[in-house]
């Protein structure tokens, strides 16, 4: 079986070398990687370059456009029926290619998903992973929604659901990619064991974070999927109108307290149980104290991040 390794880069000069080292030595050789290229102003190009004098695997190509534009470009040139796709900030297992790709020994298997490590070097990093990605004791092997940071597809099935939506710029695209993939009934293998490691989320800024939560939520929005035939009730877009929902009742009850002064006594009590909730429902997941520490935090911030994300794109063209 012959695999294409597709990937978009934009300024990774920090990254880029990281992931293809670990691409260049792989259990399972891609055939060829392929790397579309955005418009860096850094030195990716160069590093790239580099590679490439050593390694005639690696194809670059200049084409400056959205994200999902440079998913296309790379998937449609790709030589192979299968096809892998991971990003610029992580970095692949020594078997990532081998245990993605095994599965397509199956012909009926359309697309398989891989895992990722978020990697963490201070509590804060911690704990914002739990809000940036899926912690590995969440993964769900019927429900994992796929990543475009590790997973695989055939071909045929990219060109069946229409690619990647270009008007999705910088969230939202493989989201919904994959649930055009659920809608069209692609049979889906998810392999927990095919993994990369995440290398963004290890030092990523608490203001960093969240840009992500709002361009994350902005996707959401502009993807516009309310109901995901596998995560129901949990579906992105219903989460985060529960988040709205929490917040307006507050607000409601905050109002009705210069009424009724009682109901203030009883806000409070609600916000403060509501600041333990954040800690007691990843109880199985963030096990440091000062990581713990950050977690209402996070959840108070992340929550207005996501509002004010998700209102911008919905009210955006």
């Amino acid at each position: 079986m012959k695999v294409s390794v597709c990937i978009t880069i934009f300024n990774e000069e920090k990254s880029i070398a990281r992931l293809l080292d670990s691409l260049l030595v792989q259990t399972k050789k891609p055939d060829e990687i392929v790397i579309i290229d955005g418009g860096s102003k850094d030195k990716t190009i160069k590093i790239v370059k580099h590679y490439q004098k050593k390694e005639r695997r690696i194809k670059l190509i200049s084409e400056p456009g959205s994200l999902s534009h440079g998913r296309n470009v790379s998937i449609e040139l790709a030589r192979n029926d299968v096809v892998a796709l991971t990003d610029a900030s992580c970095v692949a297992r020594k078997d990532w290619l081998e245990l993605i790709t095994e599965p397509f020994k199956h012909k009926y298997v359309g697309l398989v998903a891989g895992f990722y490590d978020m990697c963490a070097s201070t509590p804060l990093n911690e704990s914002l992973n739990v809000f940036l990605g899926v912690p590995s004791e969440r993964f769900d092997p019927t429900s994992f929604i796929p990543s475009a940071r590790s997973v695989a597809f055939r071909k045929d099935i990219w060109e069946r659901v229409g690619g990647f939506d270009e008007r999705l710029d910088k969230a939202g695209e493989d989201t919904k990619f994959f649930y055009q993939c659920v809608k069209a009934g692609v049979k889906i293998v998810r392999v927990k064991q095919a993994r990369v490691e995440w290398e963004e989320s290890a030092d990523m800024s608490f203001f960093d974070a969240i840009k992500k939560f709002k361009q994350y939520a902005k996707g959401d929005a502009q993807a516009k999927i309310w109901w995901h035939p596998e995560k129901h009730l949990a579906s992105h877009n219903i989460k985060i109108s529960m988040i709205f929902v929490r917040y307006a009742l507050g607000l409601t009850v905050l109002g009705l307290s210069f009424i009724y002064p009682l109901l203030l006594y009883l806000l409070i009590i609600g916000f403060i149980l509501y600041l333990f909730w954040s800690i007691w429902k990843w109880r199985d997941v963030i096990t440091d104290f000062k990581a713990k520490l950050w977690l209402p935090i996070i959840q108070v911030t992340s929550d207005l991040a996501v509002m004010y994300g998700f209102a911008s794109g919905t009210l955006s063209k």
